[in-house]
């Protein structure tokens, strides 16, 4: 006969606070937890509007697969690159510094 261990469930928001008190976890969730936030608007702009990775990389100059690399967050976006992403949204880009 198997014995089976239930584990509680672990609350995602507060292992993250926990986490977020190393000042190490913080540096690295704060600079890539940005960069996934823009690459899921760049998504969600691109779906909104029926477009392939293939045309906005045609819009903006560049290969469909640092379309798919920028939306997987796995790439640094240069203000520039941004700049052509609203055009094509007709968005505008907005970057600011904050407390």
């Amino acid at each position: 006969m198997n014995k089976r261990t239930t584990q509680k469930a672990v609350d995602f928001q507060d292992y993250l606070a926990v986490k977020l008190k190393n000042p190490r976890f913080r540096k690295y969730y704060d600079e890539y937890g940005k960069q996934l936030e823009i690459a899921y608007q760049i998504l969600e702009l691109r779906k909104q509007k029926r477009m392939s990775q293939t045309e906005l990389a045609r819009k903006i100059g560049t290969k469909q697969s640092n379309i798919a690399r920028m939306e997987a967050g796995q790439q640094n976006f240069t203000t520039d690159t941004l700049q052509k992403i609203a055009t094509v949204f007709k968005r505008d880009l907005k970057i600011e510094f904050v407390k």
